[in-house]
This record gives C-alpha cells, structure tokens and sequence, in this order.
C-alpha cells in the first residue's frame, strides 16, 4: 500500500529577499516569454 503524503510551507521573505525575487522572477518571465516566441 502506497500513501501519498503533501506539505504545505509558508515563506516569508525579509525585504532584501523580496527585491532579489522580484528581479530573479522578472528575468525568468522575459526569458520564458522569448522560449514561446
């Protein structure tokens, strides 16, 4: 018998976390974007 187990994590980013982020999900959005293209 298999049980399947999940987890659940809340992450709270300290200022300087969230700007690096912000900049890090910027970049992966424009390069994603021009993959499609």
């Amino acid at each position: 018998m298999k049980t399947e187990r999940a987890y659940k994590y809340r992450f709270y980013p300290t200022p300087e976390q969230e700007i690096l982020l912000a900049r890090t999900f910027g970049c992966v959005r424009f390069v994603w974007n021009a993959v499609l293209r």
